[in-house]
């Protein structure tokens, strides 16, 4: 592990890998983290477009991570020249790249994320009043937008990757939020660029929780068995 003698108030700002890692490194892993960049001055003047998407839902190690991606609408173009596409679909080298990429261009590019700890989630689960993990993940990313709402940005719209059912889940979210539109739609990550934004974010932060925290409810032959299967997901 690298030496993370950093002081936590010099790396809130998220600007690369290694500021992504020593911020990880501060954190309490049994806990729920919230994280969201600075944003672009011009995309609290103009309308912007917000992208939603989740990494970790399905496997069982580690957190479920929720991000967000935004910028402005007048700067498709420049955010479809970042090439972003489903992070699944990307090798972990690659999405590290796009992750830097998104981390170097402030001006173009804001995002966060909410680190779900599996406490949380197993918290959830176990609870007596019903929490069911479409709730968790939905409340997850009503809380983003609202973290981009106490930000300032100037929402038009917003794309949504569904849990559940989109036509459902849209019409909730409208019901949140009724002066944004709102898109909810199976496989977002890889129709719309700045939920594949969102979605490289979320999977990039899972990864390296993954690689920098240290669970200490396990034991030497369960960290290996982790190290050996990776994050959970067939692709690593």
């Amino acid at each position: 592990m690298e030496n993370n003698s950093v002081k936590e108030e010099e790396i809130q700002h998220i600007s690369n890998l290694k500021t992504l890692k020593q911020y990880l490194c501060h954190q309490d892993n049994s806990e729920n983290a919230f994280y969201f960049s600075n944003v672009p001055q011009k995309c609290k003047e103009f309308p912007c477009m917000l992208g939603i998407d989740e990494a970790g839902r399905g496997p069982v190690l580690g957190p479920m991570v929720y991000g967000t991606a935004l910028c402005c609408v007048d700067d498709s173009a420049q955010l479809a020249a970042l090439e972003c596409a489903d992070s699944k679909a990307l090798t972990e080298e690659t999405r590290d790249k796009l992750f830097e990429k998104i981390c170097g261009s402030p001006d173009l590019l804001g995002w966060g994320v909410e680190i779900i700890s599996p406490n949380s989630i197993c918290n959830s689960m176990l609870s007596r009043t019903k929490y069911s993990l479409n709730q968790v993940s939905m409340d997850s990313a009503i809380g983003l937008i609202r973290g981009a709402v106490k930000a300032g940005v100037n929402i038009e719209h917003i794309y949504v990757d569904t849990v559940g059912p989109p036509e459902k889940y849209q019409a909730y979210l409208l019901s949140l939020f009724p002066n944004f539109k709102i898109t909810v739609a199976k496989k977002a990550d890889s129709t719309y660029s700045i939920v594949s934004a969102a979605s490289i974010c979320a999977k990039v932060v899972r990864d390296h929780a993954l690689s920098v925290w240290d669970f200490q409810e396990f034991t030497s032959s369960v960290k290996e068995s982790m190290e050996k299967f990776g994050s959970g997901y067939p692709g690593g």
